[in-house]
């Protein structure tokens, strides 16, 4: 289990793209949200076909590959960044890892500092060969399920899931919402009734209220994403960082 919901504690992740939208910004950026209170980090990995996100994060994707940022480029910020002793998960799409190999990402991944793999392109039934790298490296692998997600498969994603279990909180891709539907809320209690493995709502997730309803609801912490990446496009940079910690620091009271 991951250490950041032991004894219970509720936990805040919270989701950067790596080098959006430069490389040096991006890391005074995620220093931010750890001094802030974020209990781990979600690094994304650009990608020029992020199916799973919103217009936020593609933009931010875009900006980071202008910017020519790669996974090594990535790997290197996770290494500084680890410096703040708090779990780094990078957030990546199968090709990436693909184009590495299972064994010589998973090697960067362990001498980069980082806790964790999230690949949401890579089902549960094909990872055998993943997961067992990710365990040789004492890597924790975590699965994504949706409101649409079957039981027998959701119990399948849990057993697999070595750190947390991803909820997506909403049918389509990521983006911050103003509201969430109440069958988000009822996806978190069944999933819940499941299993016993830490749960991480994420995709939509922006306000206090979402906090509040993900933790009343029987989810064990939140991850936020594209509420944090829209700050990050304010022309004037400390300003952007102002406004970043205002609201890592105002989700974090909600916990």
């Amino acid at each position: 289990m991951a250490k950041i919901f032991e004894n219970g504690k509720h936990a805040l992740i919270c989701y950067l793209m790596g080098g959006d939208p430069t490389p040096e910004k991006s890391v005074e950026a995620a220093s931010a949200v750890l001094e802030e209170g974020a209990d781990a980090l979600e690094l994304g990995i650009p990608f020029s076909d992020p199916i799973a996100d919103g217009p936020t994060i593609q933009a931010a994707s875009v900006r980071a590959l202008k910017a020519r940022v790669t996974p090594k480029t990535v790997f290197e910020q996770a290494r500084f960044l680890s410096k703040h002793q708090k779990p780094i998960y990078l957030m990546t799409y199968l090709n990436p890892v693909l184009k590495m190999g299972y064994k010589e990402f998973a090697k960067s991944c362990v001498d980069s500092g980082v806790t964790g793999v999230i690949i949401p392109d890579l089902p549960v039934e094909y990872a055998n060969e993943w997961i067992e790298e990710a365990q040789k490296n004492s890597l924790e692998t975590v699965f994504l399920c949706s409101p649409s997600t079957k039981s027998e498969r959701i119990i399948k994603i849990s057993e697999a899931s070595t750190g947390f279990v991803y909820l997506v909180s909403v049918y389509g891709v990521t983006g911050a919402r103003e509201s969430l539907p109440s069958y988000t809320f009822d996806f978190v209690k069944r999933v819940r009734k499941l299993t016993q493995k830490p749960l991480a709502l994420g995709f939509g997730i922006s306000t206090r209220e979402h906090v509040k309803q993900a933790i009343e609801a029987g989810a064990s912490g939140v991850i936020v994403g594209s509420a944090l990446v829209s700050k990050l496009t304010n022309p004037d940079w400390s300003e952007a960082l102002s406004q970043l910690r205002s609201l890592v620091r105002a989700l974090r009271d909600e916990l």
